[in-house]
């Protein structure tokens, strides 16, 4: 009974991850017609708030020690209540700059809260069964991030394709009033959200969760850091990061730019928006599967070597493909992405006894992947098109590959390395 009161409030949290992320995937087309963007400045949506993972990831470990966990979790919901509120002023200004503004506090509070609860529930019970509550968490976050797009896009993009049109064609004065009342859209949604982060952040403070330093971290980890003086001894860690980072890159870039995709395979925005939901509702059934396999049937390191072939595959028919058929392969895309992040992180933190925690921050840092590779689609969509430009996920996909054949193994004793 110790361990599921945490978990429910852990996984709360989760839900509250992805239903923020993930609407990331809406307010990319809606600013590129409410702020009159390049396809390319566009994709800022995304790198402003994940770059806060890069920026914020060291000195939350350092708020987290300070404060503690629970805290720190209501202090990250309350600096994501912030970010939030100030879409408010920047949509009644239409400031872009104001907007991206708002996504890096509010990334800036999920660094704190992601900061505590990855490690938290990856310690919570056995390390070959990590996985599988990684995955539980995931059907949290899925769940928000398949609500969270529909809701906004419902709001915010409901016929937006004939405003843009009414927008190109009219007077400046005309186009400016147009755009305003399309910008003054996200206000109420985003109070809505300030609202609830704050009432979470007041149940978090108040409840009985204990502090992850109440759970050893040598029951759940072996302790191979003894004669180890620093975390850049830890090569398995190390090439986690990057593989890690580079598979952010991989699922923001699947989840939120398939609604542009869509409307540039000839898709009007209003049918498009619900692509998000798609790719997230396959990220839905891997994590089911997952939960369902793992560790009974197949191993996380074993799940882990499928997840990039299955990428690669349906990504290569995505770009031999054209029209619904190449955007249904690129929502596929959450299938083979999903057994990723519950996998590497066990894997990447094995071993690390009392650099758990610094690893951890570490792993945080690694997110933002999702600023850096959205922007990189951005540059290649432009110079080439959106089709041909998820061409880069290729070579993100084989290094996946390469962590989980071999890479998490280097710098570990056989004991805890795959075999």
């Amino acid at each position: 009974m110790r361990i599921n009161k945490p978990i429910f409030i852990i996984g709360t949290l989760f839900f509250v991850f992805g239903f923020v992320t993930w609407l990331s995937s809406i307010l990319i087309p809606y600013l590129k017609i409410a702020c009159e963007l390049s396809t390319r400045s566009s994709y800022l949506v995304a790198s402003a708030f994940y770059i806060s993972y890069a920026i914020m990831g060291m000195p939350s470990a350092s708020i987290l020690k300070f404060a503690g966990y629970k805290k720190g979790m209501s202090l990250g919901l309350l600096i994501m209540a912030a970010g939030a509120a100030l879409f408010i002023p920047a949509a009644l200004e239409r400031l872009y700059s104001l907007f991206l503004t708002g996504l890096f506090v509010l990334g800036t509070g999920m660094t704190i809260l992601q900061t505590a609860a990855n490690p938290y529930i990856t310690i919570l019970g056995p390390l070959e069964s990590a996985a599988k509550r990684m995955s539980i968490m995931g059907i949290c976050n899925a769940t928000a991030s398949i609500i969270g797009p529909l809701l906004l896009g419902a709001t915010i993009l409901e016929n937006a394709d004939d405003i843009k049109v009414q927008a190109d064609r009219a007077s400046a004065l005309d186009k400016m009033n147009i755009l305003n009342a399309l910008s003054h859209r996200v206000i109420f949604p985003y109070s809505i959200m300030v609202a609830v982060l704050i009432l979470l952040a007041i149940i978090i403070f108040f409840s009985s969760l204990p502090d992850m330093n109440d759970y050893s971290e040598n029951e759940s980890t072996p302790v191979e850091s003894n004669n180890k003086v620093s975390i850049f001894q830890f090569p398995h860690l190390l090439l986690g990061v990057f593989t890690l980072f580079l598979y952010v890159g991989v699922e923001v870039i699947a989840g939120d730019t398939i609604v542009s995709y869509g409307a540039s395979q000839g898709m009007s925005l209003s049918s498009a928006k619900f692509f998000a939901g798609c790719t997230q509702a396959c990220m839905f059934v891997g994590y089911l599967i997952g939960i369902a396999v793992m560790p009974k049937y197949i191993s996380q390191q074993k799940l882990l070597k499928i997840s990039p072939l299955l990428g690669l595959l349906f990504v290569s028919i995505a770009l031999f493909t054209k029209g619904l058929v190449s955007v249904a392969f690129i929502a596929l895309l959450g299938l083979a992405n999903s057994p990723v992040w519950p996998a590497i992180w066990p894997l990447a933190i094995n071993g690390l006894g009392r650099f758990t925690k610094i690893g951890s921050s570490f792993l945080i840092i690694a997110i933002g992947g999702g600023a850096l590779l959205p922007l990189l689609y951005g540059w290649l969509a432009e110079k080439f098109s959106p089709h041909y430009a998820y061409a880069m996920v290729v070579p993100c996909y084989l290094c996946i590959l390469y962590y989980a054949t071999s890479g998490h193994k280097i710098g570990l004793p056989l004991k805890n390395s795959d075999t």
